[in-house]
């Protein structure tokens, strides 16, 4: 079991470990935490001002002030350009200024925040969700061996096999990855153009913000009925819609 499960007591998980939730979650966590930073940052300017101001008479605090109410102003057009894209169903920024750029930094700040009112997962699972709505619009496609796809050990024997099972109908290479260096190791040694990743909330957000922004991801999250690390099931539907519309027609097996 990994190290993001180590406060897990052996009880069941929340709704079998099915941590689905509705988009405005997300949403709503991340205007209290792109609220919370603005305000630290006007904590940390009130206790700088006087001496700033002695320094620079006249600059400070105004200067300060005005900075400050200008990133809270672009942090909050940020958000409602998210929203609108996810809502809208038409992506507003290009993914180097959303899914594959600032939106993974947001999503892990996000969680920080969502920990201390315990809907980690579900705020995990949520933001997992609209960066996997945001990055499949992009209508991207590979070839079938620059497709590669990641799956933990802690699958159940049947999401395992169906697993292989698209894979091998697809001809799409699949790894084992026992933990996530073993993973990253993975893709830097096999360099595949896009990857559809299997994992937790918890792995997956890390999974993201280490590799996203280097490459185009999909991941997908599980459901943990036994708890985390046993007899993870998954949407196998949902993987096999992936893995198909990333692959070029051209790549497609000619029998398919």
């Amino acid at each position: 079991m990994g190290h993001e499960w180590d406060e897990w007591n052996g009880r069941p998980l929340p709704g079998g470990g099915d941590f689905s939730a509705p988009p405005a979650l997300f949403f709503r966590f991340a205007a209290l935490t792109l609220a919370a930073l603005a305000g630290g940052v006007a904590l940390l300017f009130y206790l700088l001002a006087p001496r700033l101001g002695a320094l620079w008479p006249g600059l400070f605090p105004r200067a300060l002030w005005i900075a400050l109410g200008v990133g809270a102003g672009l942090e909050g057009i940020y958000l409602g350009l998210v929203a609108a894209s996810y809502y809208g169903g038409t992506n507003l920024l290009p993914e180097r200024l959303m899914e594959r750029g600032p939106y993974l930094r947001l999503m892990n700040y996000t969680s920080l925040v969502a920990r201390a009112f315990g809907r980690r997962d579900w705020v995990e699972h949520v933001a997992i969700d609209i960066y996997n709505t945001l990055a499949v619009r992009r209508g991207r496609k590979v070839g079938t061996g620059e497709l590669l796809v990641l799956i933990p050990r802690c699958l159940s024997k049947q999401a395992l096999d169906g697993v292989l099972e698209i894979a091998g109908r697809y001809e799409v290479p699949v790894f084992v990855a026992t933990r996530g260096q073993l993973a990253r190791r993975v893709i830097r040694e096999r360099r595949p153009r896009a990857v559809v990743a299997v994992a937790c909330e918890r792995d997956m957000m890390t999974g993201l913000r280490d590799v996203a922004g280097k490459l185009p991801v999909l991941g997908l999250t599980m459901q943990l009925p036994n708890g985390p690390c046993r007899d993870a099931a998954l949407d196998l539907a949902q993987m096999e819609q992936w893995v198909r519309g990333w692959i070029s027609t051209s790549s497609l097996p000619a029998s398919r």
